[in-house]
């Protein structure tokens, strides 16, 4: 049972929209050094080698580390208007800058949102918004009325 009768609204939480902002150069070459700190993985490396947990857990461990880097992507989009072609590349290749729609197809940063996309407009429907409204349609027939 329904419990209120409204009017079918478009949830334009959501855009297909892409305004990437237009990154503006500072005109200087910042230090390489400078665009990661490194600082919280230097120091949980250290921890880890005087461990005494086994060889094979201390390789997993340093692996883990690694997501603690630290980019100043501000820096990193300076260094990139000077580096070298091929350093470009390859800084685009590992999503260092914001690249081109057709080089992050390329590159396979948009394979998911691209089918999504294709889902979205074969179907004309949502897949995660429609299946919250029908989560939340359960809700008002269950009487759960609470915020969820």
């Amino acid at each position: 049972m329904k419990l209120f009768d409204l009017p079918e609204e478009k949830d334009l939480t959501y855009t297909t929209k892409v305004n990437i902002p237009q990154y503006q150069p500072s005109g200087e070459k910042p230090d390489i050094l400078s665009l990661c700190d490194e600082k919280k993985v230097l120091k949980l490396i250290d921890e880890i080698n005087a461990s005494n947990v086994s060889e094979d857990e201390k390789k997993f461990l340093r692996k883990a580390a690694t997501r603690h880097y630290v980019f100043n992507y501000s820096k990193v989009a300076d260094y990139y208007c000077h580096a070298s072609k091929e350093m470009q590349e390859l800084m685009e290749k590992s999503a260092l800058v914001i690249i081109d729609f057709k080089d992050a197809i390329a590159n396979g940063y948009v394979e998911l949102s691209d089918f999504i996309k294709n889902l979205m407009e074969t179907t004309g429907k949502h897949p995660a918004l429609d299946d919250k409204l029908a989560e939340n349609q359960e809700n008002v027939e269950d009487g759960d009325l609470e915020d969820k």
